[in-house]
Parts: C-alpha cells; structure tokens; sequence
C-alpha cells in the first residue's frame, strides 16, 4: 500500500507542476482594437459539419453569421442528415442569402470517416484565407473571427485551436465532462504546444514534436496553405479523433501553432443527456490513447491507484492504518480536490463537482472495460446512426 501511495503522490505532484505551468500559460483571447481590420481584413471561410443537429445548428449558424469582422463567408454541410437539420438550414440559407451557403453532403466513401469527410467537402468549397472549422453544437461569440485572425497574425502561427466554455447541464455532464479538461491541463504543458521544450536534446525534437500537440475540432483555424500542405482532412480521413491527427500533422510538417482558453469567445454543449454522453466518449476513449492499448491499460491502473484506492482506503486507514498510510492518503485526496477546485474555478464550474472526481474517474474505469471489450471482440461504437 505504501509503495502505491507514493506512486500517486508522485503522479500528483507532476500533475499539480503541470497545471501551474498552464495556468500562467493557458491564456483567453485579447480583445482587438475597433477599427483593427479597417484597411486589410484577409478573407475568413467559416465551416459547419452537421448531421442530425435539429437542437444545436441554428443557434451556431446564427452565432457564426452574426460575426463582427469585415470579410468572411459561412458554409454548413448538410451530412445526410434524418432529422429537421435540413429544414432549418433552408430557412437560414433564405435569411442570411448573401452570407450563409449551404451544401448538401456526397455519400461517405467507404475508407472515410463521416466528420473528417464532411470538413474535407467543406473546405474544397471556402476560399478564404484562413478556414475555421467549428461544431455544430458550438456558439461563437461576435469577436471570435476577429480574436482569432489578430492572434494568428500576432503570435505568427499557422493553426490556431480554442477549447470552449463548456455549458454543463445534467449531473453527468458536470461530473465527467471537466475530466476531459483536467487531464488536458494536468498532462499537456501548453508552453510546448506552441515552441520546442528547451530541455529536449536538439536530436529528440523533429521525432517528438508531435507528441506535444492537442486540439479541440470544436474550433479549429488553419491559414489556408498550411490546411492544404499538410493534405487537409484527407490525411486523417480514417482518424477518430481528427482534431488531435491534424494537430500532429502540423507539428510533424514544421509549422506552428498554439491553443488558447475559448472563454468569452466559443461555447459549446458537447451532449445533453447520459446515454449520449456514454457513446460520445465511447467512440473516442481508445483513439485519444494513439489506439495504445498497453498505455490505455497503463493509464487506467494509474488513475485507479491514484484517485479511487485513497478513496476507497481511508475508512479502513483511520482504524486499522499507520499515521504514515493516513497522512499520504490525506495529502493524496487533498491534492486530487486541489487540482480539480483549480480547473472548476478556472472554467466557472460549481466546485463541489469536483468533490466527485473519484466518481468520475469510476465513471471512464467503466467506460474503459467497454471500450476494451470493443477492441477484443472487434466490435465498433456507433454515432449520429454510422458505424466507426
């Protein structure tokens, strides 16, 4: 038992090094001076992949044609949808005639994956300068293309990815959803999304580049030749989680780039109710391992030494345990409620979801047994009605 306290323990304290790190570095959007774009305002193509959205895609196709910059164009792909999706896009397309084009997706090719098909259509339509890809349950605030075009021109980089305020409703979605979030900024120093570690041997940093790269699909902007260089959606046609593929494909090709906080510029709701959530995660669990399975298995024994056997051991600990055994298990659990209070706060989440981290940990523990009986029997995860 000692010995997997201390391996928690040091787990956390990298961790918690981690998350200071990104909360110096992780930073929100600046505002952009009136008048910033008057005199040259490159052209911006905004993409909407969407299929079966009937509850999201107006208030995001309002959101993206209310921007407040001078040059931009909207285009929303019609992915064979079954619901009322294509009706309210008709109406929109007759609201907003001189901004908003709609296209109604091709049949998937058989060695395509619906989403990166659908942004790859997409793109071959805009012809913009800079493409921006957004989901279909997002919102962006009026600021958000102009935000966006400054901090590419700013901070010279050829992709930019935000990761939105997340709007959580239903008790799951509170107490999964910001693990996603907190294991970002506990794992990932964002520092080195953006340029080389310095610590790294010169010899390391072309082969590990890569490996320090994230994105969120839920907004995402390319400068158009960097897009088409690195073979768009096409290089990840067969990706499952294509956001963090293209991001990988962008750093392995020598261009740059950098992820900011999304708040006051993009919200999003990624579901709304538990059984969405469940084969959300699902279809992605595995994928977001690089389809590791030994540092899929890996990971989840270290989250269960870490975050559910303190938990479980401390009524036993304080009757039959050492002082020594309680007080790593305190500063175990007490570092676990430190680093998720740092995320709630950070995220304007309510706090005392992160008192159930455990729980949520639980929660992808069983996620975890689906998905590896998925793998083993060769079985795949289903989304908006297609096969993965």
């Amino acid at each position: 038992m000692t010995i997997l306290f201390y391996i928690a323990l040091g787990y956390l304290l990298v961790t918690t090094g981690i998350l200071y790190l990104n909360r110096i570095d992780f930073s929100v959007l600046p505002p952009v001076p009136h008048h910033y774009f008057d005199q040259q305002a490159p052209k911006v193509s905004i993409c909407i992949p969407a299929r079966n959205e009937a509850n999201s895609i107006e208030r995001c196709v309002r959101s993206a044609v209310d921007q407040q910059y001078p040059n931009f164009e909207v285009f929303v792909l019609d992915d064979n949808s079954t619901d009322e999706t294509p009706m309210i896009l008709e109406r929109l397309a007759h609201e907003f005639p001189e901004t908003l084009s709609i296209i109604s997706g091709q049949p998937k090719p058989a060695n395509w994956l619906g989403k990166s098909w659908a942004c790859q259509q997409l793109a071959d339509e805009t012809i913009g300068d800079i493409i921006i890809f957004i989901d279909a349950d997002t919102w962006i605030e009026p600021e958000a293309t102009t935000k966006v075009v400054r901090a590419m021109g700013r901070d010279v980089v050829d992709f930019i990815t935000l990761w939105p305020k997340q709007k959580l409703g239903t008790f799951w979605e509170k107490t999964v959803i910001p693990l996603v979030y907190w294991g970002l900024l506990t794992h990932l120093p964002s520092r080195y999304v953006y340029r080389h570690p310095k610590w790294l041997p010169s010899f390391l940093k072309d082969k590990l580049n890569p490996v320090f790269a994230a994105a969120c699909g839920q907004f995402m902007a390319f400068k158009r030749d960097t897009y088409h260089n690195i073979g768009g959606h096409r290089s990840v046609k067969n990706e499952v989680v294509e956001d963090v593929a293209l991001a990988k494909e962008i750093k392995r090709n020598g261009y740059s780039m950098k992820m900011y906080h999304g708040a006051y510029t993009v919200g999003c709701r990624m579901y709304q109710s538990a059984e969405e959530l469940w084969q959300g995660f699902r279809k992605n669990f595995l994928a977001g391992f690089g389809n590791n399975i030994f540092l899929f298995i890996g990971m989840a024994l270290l989250q269960f030494i870490t975050f559910i056997l303190p938990t479980i051991a401390l009524p036993f600990l304080l009757f039959f345990g050492t002082t020594k055994l309680i007080v790593l298990c305190l500063i175990i659990l007490s570092l676990t409620v430190l680093q998720r209070w740092i995320v709630d706060q950070w995220f304007n989440w309510n706090y005392l979801y992160g008192l159930l981290h455990p729980l949520a940990v639980s929660w992808f523990q069983l996620l975890g047994f689906r998905v590896l009986s998925d793998y083993f029997e060769n079985s795949s995860a289903q989304w908006k009605g297609r096969d993965l």
